[in-house]
């Protein structure tokens, strides 16, 4: 996980790179910073440090504790990654009707607010049966 946690702390530091470019041009240019862009960069970079440091904390959790991983060992081999990862659904419908919800709450906030209140609605009742899937009918534990 310490590749990961590099690999976002890098490109959020590269998009703080951009950002300073953007407002040095955008005040040579224009005379005043144009906001929107460079806003937007500044939250890329506090949103890619903010998984990245996630990251790279965990990774030292589990170090501590496990020692460390396969994929960051040079003498590793690719059996002893092997194992069951988690349990995936082959055939659940949720995860396309959240989508869908939340892409309709997306366009609410361009066309009106109506549409976001009932997108957040259908959001949670989406998120809902994705969460519970598995607790009910014949799939039930």
């Amino acid at each position: 996980m310490k590749i990961q946690a590099y690999m976002f702390m890098g490109v959020s530091t590269f998009f703080g790179l951009v950002a300073a470019l953007y407002a040095y041009w955008a005040v040579a240019d224009l005379g005043a910073i144009e906001w929107t862009g460079f806003v937007a960069l500044l939250v890329s970079i506090g949103f890619g440090w903010m998984i990245g440091f996630w990251l790279w904390q965990a990774a030292r959790r589990s170090e501590r504790e496990h020692g460390l991983p396969p994929e960051e060992r040079q003498d590793s081999q690719i059996a002893e990654n092997s194992g069951e990862y988690g349990f995936f659904s082959p055939h659940s419908w949720w995860p396309l009707f959240t989508a869908l919800s939340v892409a309709f709450t997306g366009f609410g906030v361009a066309i009106g607010w109506w549409m976001v209140f009932i997108g957040a609605f259908a959001v949670i009742l989406t998120a809902i049966g994705w969460v519970f899937e598995y607790y009910r009918n014949e799939f039930e534990h």
